[in-house]
């Protein structure tokens, strides 16, 4: 572990970071004008995420304070004994305050949640304001569980975005990602049955990224059918190649009367017509010797030979096109990444309050 240079915390140069980060003219812009040493800790973390991560980290758009009077303060001692998240012997989840309330069905909500019960509020109007959002849904307890049932497929979208970000997603992220999505407007629908307070507010903030949905592809291969016309004709000719050169074999049978006419193939030619000697006169013009062997002539025509081209090598082009177009979409939601984490703080906010809600019913 090295300890970063002097220059890392200068203060002109991390004002400037995150000023470019966060697209300010000036430091009360940003809201932490008044935060030196928080400004100079965050400058100097921007400066090193940026020359190990090699990204613009676009994603990281906004920077907030925290403000130590907003939030109960509780000594170290006061955590362990009061076995908040975690029991005094066992050092375990179970037993301990976050165990009993934590029936959150995303990892988003599990982790607002433990943030909740470690940093209590103070604030009464923020903690009413909670306090009546987990009593709107158990008034509708209902609608509740089927808000839980939808947040229940749905992925940790805070760390997708930020692997699609940095360009670490895999075509099993964005399959992850998209059926995330689907359960979008099933949830901000029933949001519509809650006037007012922090469950409006979720409705208004939740984005259901339907564009988004349409883009992100996966039908059998890394790219839907119907999505591409070239990775389409190189995925059949993956898949029918055998097909289309037994159709050419039949047809050409037909049209020039060569009865025992063969498509072969080797690594030397290619793919080629075979055919002997003793029909050698039937052959027509279109035809182009490839090969003479002592009983028999090799050919090719126009239509084997694009043939050829398309199935010789179609899956590695298949794979490059694919990954080619995979990476345009994984950079066009890349670039929605601000809607995705407010929809993403949303779901979670949801999330925990149907939690606590189940909780008081149950409990």
């Amino acid at each position: 572990m090295n300890a970063l240079e002097d220059w890392y915390f200068d203060d002109d140069i991390c004002r400037r970071t995150l000023q470019e980060q966060f697209h300010a003219a000036t430091m009360e812009g940003l809201g932490i004008a008044d935060y030196n040493c928080g400004t100079i800790a965050a400058g100097a973390l921007f400066q090193y995420l940026h020359e190990t991560q090699k990204s613009d980290l676009s994603h990281m758009n906004s920077i907030t304070p925290y403000v130590t009077d907003k939030y109960m303060l509780i000594d170290s001692s006061s955590r362990r004994n009061l076995e908040l998240v975690e029991t005094l012997r066992e050092k375990q989840k179970r037993g301990s305050l976050l165990w009993v309330l934590d029936k959150t069905r995303t990892a988003m909500g599990a982790r607002l949640l433990r943030s909740y019960v470690e940093q209590p509020l103070i604030d009464e109007d923020e903690i009413n304001a909670r306090l009546d959002a987990v009593e709107a849904l158990t008034g509708q307890a209902m609608i509740r569980e089927e808000i839980r049932e939808y947040l229940r497929p749905v992925y940790d979208l805070e760390r997708l975005v930020g692997r699609i970000s940095y360009q670490s997603a895999n075509p099993r992220d964005l399959i992850a990602f998209k059926s995330s999505l689907q359960m979008l407007p099933y949830i901000k629908q029933l949001l519509n049955s809650f006037d007012g307070g922090a469950l409006a507010q979720i409705q208004e903030d939740l984005d259901p990224l339907e564009d988004l949905y349409q883009l992100v592809m996966r039908d059998g291969g890394m790219i839907k059918d119907g999505y591409n016309e070239t990775v389409d004709n190189y995925r059949h000719a993956k898949t029918e190649g055998k097909q289309w050169l037994s159709e050419l074999e039949a047809s050409e049978r037909e049209k020039t009367g060569i009865k025992n006419m063969k498509v072969k193939y080797n690594k030397v030619f290619g793919y080629y017509l075979e055919v002997t000697n003793s029909f050698k006169d039937l052959v027509p013009d279109y035809y182009t010797r490839k090969q003479t062997l002592t009983n028999a002539e090799r050919y090719i025509t126009p239509r084997l030979k694009e043939l050829e081209d398309t199935i010789l090598g179609a899956e590695d082009k298949l794979y490059a096109l694919e990954y080619d177009l995979f990476c345009t979409v994984r950079d066009t939601v890349a670039g929605e990444a601000e809607r995705i984490q407010r929809t993403a703080q949303a779901l979670a906010r949801l999330d925990v309050y149907a939690s606590l809600s189940y909780v008081a019913e149950h409990n």
